[in-house]
């Protein structure tokens, strides 16, 4: 037993350290320097307020349930409705026009002030180095592929997670995009999958960029973790992004749990139009790095949104809810205090102010 287990743990690591799809490491003097940030300690990112990863029972425990217990109504028996996106269309807006398509999951175009800007384009069927052991999407086909896309001003990733950092999709993706803007320590992943250093730039909370043209993107705190591995826990950082053009505000959350920095970011850079908020995948052991869908709606009050699209849903089971219960109930909450609220299919361009928005539900 014990040779079985010296020849497994000796697997797993010659595994871990060469499969690419775990990434790069930030050097010795990125991690000096990111001690300056204020939110890095003995090399690791902080939160800004205290956060348990698991509020209750173990990790061990939390993996036997995910693996072997079934929820009611976890996956969809059908493909989820789609509505494939023609590249001619992204070419086709004005430097005023605020449009935005959701792929499921996290994954979003936003176009706004005249630029095409993609939210954790996770483009893939299949997830992470062994899929076999991770979700499988809902869909076997999206509304656009990676290699369908126009040319990209701007790719934001949240963090560093699976569902939200895709090799397969960078990729396809890495030579038709401008500029990727990331937390600390996200680069080094890039730069490992042969993404040119010039097009990549790590942002610390609060940092501003400026595109040409005049769209200002700001990362700004989540609360939340990072980590693609069994020993690179929370060596990486984590955001929350704002995006503003001359007259329009959108809000992404990326993943994390609810906490005081919603309200501080509305103060400092709201009202926005429309806020695109974490959405699903909870779990009462999770409650510190995942919202529910009522906290999705607070949060959305807190930053001052006007309109709430619930993401980080329609795409993976990865908790244990039924796959459609994160929107019913965001919906039932974002009513009950008159919250706008927005439920497209998937690939369906939302564009704001142009007509009544897509609030059918689909899901049902």
């Amino acid at each position: 037993m014990v040779s079985l287990l010296v020849v497994l743990v000796v697997a797993g690591v010659a595994f871990a350290n060469l499969s690419p799809e775990f990434g790069g490491k930030p050097t010795k003097a990125q991690r000096a320097a990111y001690a300056k940030s204020g939110h890095y300690q003995d090399g690791e990112f902080q939160n800004l307020v205290p956060t348990t990863l698991m509020t209750g029972g173990s990790t061990f425990g939390s993996l036997w349930r995910f693996l072997f217990s079934k929820t009611p109504n976890e996956k969809p028996a059908t493909p989820l409705p789609t509505r494939p996106l023609n590249p001619a269309t992204i070419s086709q807006k004005t430097p005023d026009m605020l449009r935005v398509t959701w792929f499921g999951h996290s994954a979003s175009l936003v176009e706004i002030g005249g630029k095409n800007i993609l939210l954790d384009p996770m483009l893939s069927v299949k997830m992470g180095p062994v899929s076999w052991l991770t979700p499988r999407r809902y869909n076997p086909q999206l509304a656009i592929t990676a290699e369908q896309l126009p040319p990209i001003d701007a790719v934001l990733i949240s963090h560093d997670h699976y569902d939200h950092l895709d090799y397969q999709t960078i990729l396809r993706l890495k030579d038709k995009v401008a500029h990727f803007y990331v937390p600390l320590g996200v680069g080094a992943h890039l730069l490992a999958w042969g993404v040119a250093p010039e097009r990549v730039q790590e942002l610390d909370w609060n940092q501003s960029v400026q595109l040409p043209g005049g769209v200002t993107i700001t990362s700004t705190p989540a609360r939340h973790f990072s980590g693609r591995g069994l020993t690179n826990r929370n060596s990486t950082s984590w955001s929350s992004w704002v995006i503003k053009s001359t007259d329009k505000r959108v809000f992404y959350s990326g993943d994390g749990g609810y906490g005081p920095h919603f309200q501080a970011i509305g103060q400092q850079h709201g009202p926005f139009d429309v806020a695109l908020m974490e959405c699903g995948q909870y779990d009462a052991q999770w409650a510190q790095i995942h919202m529910l869908p009522e906290q999705t709606v607070q949060a959305t009050l807190d930053v001052r949104a006007r309109l709430l699209f619930p993401v980080h849903w329609g795409a993976f089971t990865e908790a244990h809810h039924a796959w459609n219960e994160p929107v019913t109930r965001a919906g039932a909450a974002a009513a009950q205090v008159g919250l706008p609220i927005t439920t497209p299919e998937l690939g369906q361009p939302v564009t704001l102010g142009a007509g009544p928005l897509p609030q059918v539900a689909w899901w049902k």
